[in-house]
């Protein structure tokens, strides 16, 4: 079985984002670019899948700029076998949006035909959360998001998804999308022999016009802040002044 995994390069999980100062967006000068954690994850779920015998094979896609290479050539030393990359942009700054990626993943799905699309649950420079979905809906795939435990017996896929009330197993009929969560797994470091040896897999150069996608942005950003600053705590001395203070002060007793 064939596995499919989208990626997406966004800023370093560990670096503080910084807003330009008109406000027109995100500085990315200088700045620390890597894999989306959630699809780091889900890369490592699909290599544990072939670790398993269950997947012959993993392919992982990016959508975005020429950069993202770095990005797929991450995942091809992780343990992918290859991979496609389609430039949709120039500017580091744009973000395709959510439908544009379903799409052309859609496209590329059809001329892969894989068993099965591991996505990241969301990526965390936009926190959309629609992708995975999104492409579900376009194939007409079954789909389990929020995935914690994955394990494919036959024609179905058996997914722990995470939930408000705890944890919900479901079984899904394959081909399926499933969207990795942040307790699915941890992902394993790249060792020196497998870098050297993903410059050597092959990587193929799309272009959303080969699929027939048009990726012109259906949204405009107003504007873009960061976030008003916490104000500190208060340590009280009692439970009758915790009290006092949420009745009197802050008003939601």
């Amino acid at each position: 079985m064939k596995v499919l995994v989208p990626v997406k390069r966004v800023i370093d999980y560990n670096v503080k984002v910084r807003v330009k100062a008109d406000g027109s967006g995100v500085d990315l000068a200088n700045v620390k670019m890597s894999m989306n954690p959630f699809d780091e994850i889900a890369v490592e779920e699909a290599i544990r899948l072939k670790e398993k015998g269950v997947a012959t094979e993993i392919v992982a896609v990016s959508i975005g700029v020429k950069q993202a290479t770095e990005t797929l050539r991450t995942a091809l030393a992780m343990g992918a076998d290859r991979a496609i990359l389609v430039e949709a942009s120039e500017d580091v700054h744009a973000d395709i949006e959510p439908l544009a990626v379903a799409k052309i993943l859609k496209a590329i799905v059809e001329e892969e035909e894989p068993g099965l699309v591991i996505c990241g649950k969301q990526a965390i420079d936009n926190d959309m959360n629609a992708t995975g979905q999104m492409l579900a809906a376009l194939l007409g795939w079954s789909q389990a998001t929020f995935a914690s435990e994955v394990a494919v017996e036959g024609e179905n896929a058996v997914v722990t998804r995470e939930v408000d009330g705890g944890l919900q197993t479901i079984k899904v009929k394959l081909p399926a999308i499933v969207t990795a969560d942040l307790r699915l797994n941890e992902p394993r470091y790249a060792s020196l022999p497998n870098i050297m040896k993903a410059k050597k897999k092959p990587l193929d150069a799309k272009s959303p016009a080969d699929y027939g996608v048009d990726v012109s942005p259906r949204l405009e950003v107003v504007k873009t802040s960061e976030p008003a600053e916490r104000k500190a705590g208060v340590m009280v001395g009692s439970v009758d002044e915790l009290v006092a203070k949420l009745k009197d002060e802050a008003g939601v007793l």
